[in-house]
């Protein structure tokens, strides 16, 4: 269903509409192309798999048994990827790839981090894009080059995030501070810096809400907070139950005025953060959320644990049966 006017009504209606349970253990990652109908998932089996979610149909899985599948997100290109690694960092140093899905080709390997990439995002207007890692640093690169094109030491976990105008990115950090640079002169250090008080815990995932007035913010004893963009104080923030090791991911919708998160008892919950309140909650999803995404340009969001499921609002008809794959690549 194409994006129309959300209301606290279609919140509410949203219900699983497709399901895909034969992933080999739990899902890593998932991401939305910005312009076209595609996600890409990345899971424990290894794999990388890339859905068509106007037709809920699995249409590619490659294998990557050498490197691993860890963080991945789409480049500009449909059928491209960025993808981090979890194996053999030590020995090849191999921490990130840059990958065809048409022909299961790796085209660029972008090597110096230390330790497993845990936050990554491309730039929505050019080839450069960031890596934050338990090393504890982040790293900007350009798609065209293999060598880094610069390095932010920091302290703790870093998480990472371009705003929709890709001018300004956000680095947030243990002790609940978050950072922002512009984009075009990092190296001279943020130009600004919010404290989120009160929560020392480490900051799992930002994001920029569309509009770009809002940050949204999940740390790792689970506690969910939507940030003013331009003056970093607290709009509202929400609790939830914990889920060890299971860090759980928010998403704003694409109009930024509902916040959704999974929880540590399996439930999901959607806000109104306009009015903050919780206008939904929904308890038949399978296991503790690890991935939860809003599709940019459509009324569904997408939720992923050991199984993935797309949720669409309900018009009273039976949710639609899986497809199997049409395309298997063998294992690289």
């Amino acid at each position: 269903m194409s994006l129309t006017e959300l209301d606290d009504g279609l919140i509410r209606r949203m219900a699983i509409g497709a399901v895909f349970s034969d992933f080999g253990g739990k899902i890593r990652s998932v991401g939305f192309h910005r312009t076209d109908d595609l996600l890409v998932t990345s899971s424990e089996d290894d794999s990388l798999r890339l859905f068509d979610i106007a037709n809920a149909k699995q249409v590619k899985i490659t294998y990557h048994k050498k490197h691993g599948t860890d963080r991945v997100c789409f480049t500009h290109h449909p059928s491209s990827l960025i993808c981090s690694s979890l194996y053999n960092l030590e020995s090849t140093g191999e921490s990130l790839r840059y990958l065809s899905m048409y022909d299961n080709r790796i085209l660029r390997y972008f090597k110096g981090h230390k330790d497993r990439v845990v936050s990554l995002c491309m730039s929505p207007i050019n080839d450069s894009f960031m890596s934050g890692s338990l090393d504890r640093s982040v790293r900007l690169w350009d798609l065209r080059v293999n060598a880094c094109q610069g390095i932010l030491h920091l302290r703790g976990r870093p998480a990472v995030a371009y705003d929709q105008q890709g001018l300004v990115f956000a680095i947030a950090m243990e002790g609940g501070a978050v950072k922002l640079f512009d984009s075009r002169c990092y190296d001279k250090g943020p130009f600004d810096t919010f404290l989120v008080g009160g929560d020392t815990a480490e900051v799992n995932d930002i994001k920029f809400s569309n509009d770009g007035k809002s940050m949204l913010l999940t740390t790792s004893n689970n506690n969910v907070y939507v940030l003013d963009a331009y003056h970093g104080e607290k709009k509202c923030g929400f609790s939830l139950e914990a889920s060890q090791g299971t860090p759980v991911e928010a998403t704003f919708t694409p109009d930024g005025k509902y916040v959704l998160s999974g929880s540590g008892d399996g439930t999901l919950h959607a806000w109104n953060i306009e009015n903050p309140s919780e206008v939904a909650r929904w308890e038949n999803n399978i296991g503790v959320v690890s991935c939860l995404k809003w599709a940019p340009r459509r009324a569904m969001f997408v939720a992923a644990s050991t199984v993935l499921t797309f949720w669409i609002p309900n018009d009273g008809e039976a949710p639609a049966p899986a497809d199997p794959p049409t395309d298997q690549q063998p294992p690289q």
